[in-house]
C-alpha cells in the first residue's frame, strides 16, 4: 500500500487582485471597475463621493480607457443603488404583471 502524499489546493490567482489598502488610489480604481461594488459602497469605505471618484479616474487612466468605463458605468444600474433597485422594481412589476394577464 502506498501512502499518499498530502494535498495542497493551487493558489487561483486573479488577473487583478484587491489591493490590500482600501484608503488608497489603487483600491478606488479597481472597486470602481468592479461591476457588483456600487459607488455607495466605495462612499462607504473611502469617504469619496462618485463625482470625486471620476475625477480620480479621469486624471489617473488614460482618455480611451476613461471613456470606456464611463460608458460601461452609465448602462450598468448595479453601480448606483438607487438606479439598481429602482430597475429591479420596473423588472418585478412587469414580471407580476405578465402573470396575472397569462392567468386570465
Amino acid at each position: 500500500m502506498s501512502t499518499r502524499k498530502s494535498f495542497k489546493r493551487p493558489i487561483t490567482k486573479t488577473s487583478n487582485p484587491q489591493p490590500q489598502n482600501k484608503k488608497s488610489k489603487d483600491w478606488i480604481i479597481w472597486a470602481a471597475w468592479a461591476d457588483r461594488i456600487t459607488f455607495e459602497d466605495i462612499k462607504r469605505e473611502t469617504g469619496k463621493s462618485e463625482a470625486e471618484v471620476i475625477k480620480i479616474m479621469r486624471s489617473t487612466l488614460k482618455s480611451s480607457s476613461f471613456k470606456l468605463w464611463r460608458r460601461r458605468v452609465h448602462a450598468k444600474s448595479i453601480k448606483n443603488l438607487k438606479k439598481f433597485k429602482q430597475k429591479r422594481l420596473q423588472i418585478r412589476d412587469k414580471s407580476y404583471k405578465k402573470s396575472l394577464a397569462n392567468d386570465s
